[in-house]
């Protein structure tokens, strides 16, 4: 991970005086990176990522990252590539791949929500997230710790959350109980170092009463952490617009694939494909190999505590718009790691 070295060291600077100001430093080492290998049987990283979902497959002029990590997504692998649905689906999706551009396979793959990516296709001249701002901003929390609500699941945004609560911040977690975090029940261990330390909430997000509280506890938060698209916020009446409008002074760090702002932000993600659509790979004998687990999601992570504590420090009012397939891209740029071999 010693290529990797700069950025983590970026954004631990970034994370230890920043959480100075809240309360309690915090210091973040490269061990951030392999966080999950303690909880997972991983493979060494190769063609495929070490927990075997993702893989590189060549297409007519480039390479993909196809991730296929949910059931749902091998189900689809026939409405994209026109296969038979007893075929095979890797030596479907590899035979059709070499036939057609990078670019069309990744974006008929993401019409259907299926996390595939072009090895490289983000660019980014620094990891850091931009803000947006949004609210005027509003006072400190003063004497008492920040409140956060983190909305988050996986691994990215608990990071964050985990950071945060460390710092000194009261972190609550708050999740839906008919879609609670993957990661509760396929990585219990790693779950609970995760969010051990934060309040844990469950709500029925169908349910107007739970919507209203959490409503009115964001009113009153200074961060909120998420890591859904736009228009899932949008659904539950939770546009950045009404949140800002109701909290001017809130920090709002969107963890998404692509961005909460543009042509891609509707596109699918996870930590695997979000690290190859950002150049984060190496490469060997012309092909590109995954560099880690799932690294830009612990990258995504710092990236967004950095990130909060930043806005927090300047009164809020903003959006962090952290987006995985650009930092693992800022973090390429800033290793100097070719984008093609």
């Amino acid at each position: 991970m010693s290529v990797l070295s700069a950025a983590v060291r970026h954004f631990a600077e970034a994370i230890a005086t920043g959480s100075a100001a809240v309360g309690t430093r915090v210091e973040v080492g490269e061990e951030v990176l392999d966080a999950r290998a303690a909880w997972m049987n991983l493979a060494p990283p190769g063609e495929r990522s070490p927990n075997g979902s993702c893989r590189m497959m060549r297409a007519a002029d480039g390479w993909i990252a196809v991730n296929l990590p949910r059931e749902d997504d091998l189900a689809s692998v026939p409405a994209w590539v026109d296969c038979g649905l007893d075929d095979e689906p890797w030596a479907a999706i590899a035979e059709a791949a070499r036939a057609r551009p990078a670019a069309d396979l990744a974006q008929d793959a993401q019409r259907l929500g299926l996390p595939v990516a072009v090895v490289g296709g983000v660019r980014a001249a620094d990891p850091d997230a931009p803000f947006r701002r949004i609210g005027v901003g509003g006072p400190k929390a003063g004497s008492r710790p920040p409140r956060v609500i983190d909305l988050s699941s996986l691994w990215a945004g608990p990071l964050c959350g985990a950071l945060l609560a460390r710092a000194g911040c009261e972190v609550r977690k708050v999740e839906s109980d008919g879609r609670p975090d993957i990661a509760r029940l396929s990585t219990p261990g790693f779950f609970a170092e995760l969010n051990d330390g934060k309040a844990q909430i469950s709500l029925d997000f169908l349910d107007s009463n739970a919507l209203g509280w959490l409503r009115r506890e964001i009113a009153v938060a200074d961060v909120l952490i998420t890591s859904a698209r736009p228009r899932a916020f949008d659904q539950l009446g939770l546009s950045p617009e009404a949140v800002f409008a109701a909290n001017p002074g809130l920090v709002w760090t969107a963890i998404t694939g692509y961005g909460w702002y543009g042509p891609l932000s509707h596109q699918v993600a996870f930590g695997d494909d979000a690290a190859a659509a950002g150049g984060l790979v190496r490469w060997c004998g012309g092909r590109p190999e995954f560099m880690g687990d799932a690294l830009a999601d612990p990258l995504t992570g710092l990236a967004a505590a950095a990130g909060a504590l930043k806005a927090l420090a300047q009164a809020g009012g903003v959006l962090v718009d952290v987006a995985m397939a650009r930092t693992a891209a800022g973090v390429a740029a800033q290793a100097g790691l070719a984008v093609a071999a």
